[in-house]
């Protein structure tokens, strides 16, 4: 049987996101981002189009590298201002049934006891529909912000996330068993007192003394998201990551990743087919080609190639304006993303590449064509590639969606490569059609299961 697609809306709270300058737009709703209809709307739309979940980056810091300045980050709001992201869910959960939610925290800056109580808690109110993108950051303003003089060295962020893991593990997992509740009113019992163990983490980036607060929610621990596609990265997706996301040039290039991603889960001792990998996608879609490539024209004329620049600067550290149209930029391994500054490193970038390449604002690959085109090609992409689904980028919102919805959907469906309904249960099992809720026996998490015995101590697997 052919594999179905997997999809999510990708989108952040805030007006610029991927596709910057398209705020502009006179159909462009992205401004009323600060509503809660904006996005219960969205939520409604994404689960009339049977989206899988509603993928929510997320930013702490600025980007102040391109001119070195805030100066048109500010002007084309790109991803400035930016409100949180996690107190989107309850709303949207309160008006859907099945649409998951994907949300980004950056763990550096948030303690783990609290945010397991967070994770929980939204788990509990959505009903086990919560994922978390995790992430260790990389804006040096960022760390400044919070009072550091820096980012942690690359590497060694990833040492600190595994250890942050193993503290939610223990306490998501460990702190309370399954039939800790019993809400009995005639004993007036609870919880049983039996049933609910401290965490005692006493590590090299953490110590938690304490229980966890919530009751187990019905996943436990949120799916897991991760991004990371350098060596260390992708050792950490391997041992954690239930969906990773990739962004991708070109079909072979993609292969690669894909397959690196695999390995990393197989050599972590997971079956490596059991993680879902995402790449990042825009699309462009009307009812004919030509209208479409109408479309795609007068979206180019709103959208901002600077901004995009100024986006992917931060992404590498390097001040773009520094450098003349057609000077060659130079690389420099720094502390940032280390797949971005990897593209500068293997071509011959100039800033004039640069704004072509960022001509929609941002530099996913796009389609633009056709509904039956556009589904073709998406299928292609998860037949040649390994892929499992992709993160749908928005351009005119919500507009870019209802297109989507409208037009691309039912030509997936008409091949048999999306579904036509909902599965029942929570987001873990709806990605990887599961019989059960929780973590699968061979993730390192289900092993800091409450037991008879103490969760386990050692290190991760690192190789």
């Amino acid at each position: 049987m052919a594999k179905q697609i997997l999809l999510n809306a990708f989108n952040m709270n805030c007006i610029g996101h991927i596709n910057h300058g398209l705020w502009t737009h006179p159909r462009d709703t992205s401004t009323q981002y600060k509503t809660l209809d904006y996005w219960t709307s969205l939520a409604r739309l994404l689960e009339r189009g049977l989206f899988d979940g509603l993928f929510i980056a997320d930013i702490v810091g600025t980007y102040d590298i391109y001119g070195q300045s805030l100066d048109l980050t500010l002007k084309e709001s790109i991803q400035l201002p930016v409100n949180d992201p996690l107190l989107l869910v309850s709303a949207m959960a309160a008006v859907t049934r099945h649409l998951g939610f994907g949300l980004t925290a950056n763990l550096t800056y948030e303690a783990p006891y609290l945010f397991a109580r967070r994770l929980s808690t939204l788990d509990h109110l959505s009903n086990g529909r919560v994922g978390w993108n995790i992430v260790t950051g990389y804006l040096d303003s960022a760390a400044r912000a919070m009072g550091l003089t820096q980012q942690p060295e690359h590497d060694r962020r990833y040492d600190q996330a595994d250890e942050y893991l193993q503290v939610l593990y223990k306490l998501l997992e460990g702190s309370w068993a399954d039939d800790a509740v019993v809400a009995d009113r005639q004993q007036r019992v609870y919880a049983r007192p039996e049933k609910v163990r401290k965490v005692d983490h006493q590590g090299e980036f953490y110590k938690v003394d304490g229980y966890h607060l919530c009751e187990p929610s019905p996943q436990r621990t949120p799916v897991l998201f991760q991004a990371g596609s350098s060596q260390r990265g992708l050792a950490f997706a391997g041992n954690h990551a239930e969906c990773v996301f990739i962004s991708g040039q070109d079909k072979a290039a993609t292969r690669a990743q894909v397959d690196k991603v695999r390995a990393a889960a197989q050599a972590a001792g997971r079956d490596p087919q059991a993680v879902k990998v995402f790449m990042g996608i825009t699309v462009i879609v009307a009812a004919t080609e030509q209208q479409a490539q109408a479309k795609h024209a007068e979206y180019l004329h709103h959208a901002s190639a600077e901004a995009g620049v100024a986006h992917f600067a931060a992404s590498t550290g390097i001040d773009f304006a520094a450098y003349a149209l057609d000077e060659p930029i130079a690389f420099s391994q720094g502390n940032a993303i280390q797949s971005a500054t990897r593209q500068l490193q293997e071509n011959a970038w100039t800033r004039r590449r640069l704004l072509q390449q960022h001509a929609l604002g941002g530099r996913y690959v796009t389609l633009v064509g056709a509904p039956e085109q556009v589904a073709e090609e998406l299928i292609a992409w998860i037949d040649e590639t390994g892929l499992d689904g992709f993160n749908l980028t928005r351009t005119v919102t919500p507009e870019s969606f209802e297109d989507f919805i409208d037009l691309v959907i039912p030509q997936l469906q008409q091949r048999g490569r999306y579904k036509t309904a909902y599965a029942e249960g929570t987001l873990r099992e709806k990605l990887f059609q599961a019989d059960h809720p929780h973590l699968p026996a061979d993730h390192p998490g289900s092993a800091y299961r409450f037991t008879s015995t103490p969760a386990p101590t050692g290190a991760l697997h690192h190789a």
